[in-house]
């Protein structure tokens, strides 16, 4: 059963969420939040494998909640859905860099919602390459050179080439298919890569492959 945070300072979204969401047989909303703060005790107290964060609301907004799960070592199990729409764009970058796992528009489709959802809960980013790639490019182009951070030293040619293919939006199958290899074989280099960057999940991998420059506004595989 995967078990579900809703936190949103509107307590109609939290609603519809929830009805949405428990209408599956394998999710289990265990907890309402309508601050940041409020997620944070919620997430301690359910330790729930999918918190579902909007960013704006009163106190402690999304941001600090989503930094403050993501640094404590008792909720490493928890991930972190940014809800946003499009006018947060800048947000949702720093959402990403702070732990978050992904994110969906408020709006989203009820199927993209359960879908996240799961594969979220199942260890993978919520990716979406129409719409991730547009939200940090637009972080990236408001960095003058990036300049590659240190441990950028320590991934191999293949890594920083897999990094940057999945800071393009590319899934392992077709990162694999890319570098003809097994999918098996791109998901272990994707995987070293997370360890050796520090990267909780593969959502900060493709904000450390903009940062560090492996990967340019604009470009396409």
């Amino acid at each position: 059963m995967i078990r579900v945070v809703i936190a949103d300072d509107q307590a109609l979204v939290r609603a519809g969420f929830r009805a949405l969401l428990e209408s599956e047989p394998d999710i289990e909303v265990v907890g309402e939040a309508s601050d940041g703060a409020h997620a944070v005790r919620l997430a301690r107290q359910l330790q729930p494998e999918i918190v579902l964060m909007d960013i704006r609301m009163p106190g402690v907004d999304g941001l600090e909640a989503t930094r403050q799960i993501a640094a404590d070592p008792s909720l490493a199990g928890v991930r972190i859905v940014v809800l946003t729409t499009f006018e947060l764009d800048e947000y949702v970058a720093e959402a990403l860099r702070s732990g978050a796992a992904g994110f969906l528009v408020k709006n989203t489709d009820p199927a993209e919602l359960i879908r996240g959802v799961r594969v979220v809960a199942a260890g993978e980013g919520l990716l979406s390459p129409s719409v991730t790639r547009r939200v940090i490019e637009q972080f990236a182009m408001r960095k003058a050179s990036p300049a590659p951070p240190a441990r950028l030293a320590e991934l191999t040619e293949r890594e920083r080439e897999v990094v940057a293919l999945a800071g393009a939006g590319m899934s392992n199958n077709e990162i694999a298919a890319r570098l003809v290899v097994s999918p098996a074989t791109a998901k272990t280099h994707v995987s070293r890569a997370m360890v050796k960057l520090g990267a909780r999940d593969r959502a900060q991998l493709v904000v450390f492959a903009y940062e560090a420059g492996l990967v340019r506004p604009g470009w396409l595989p």
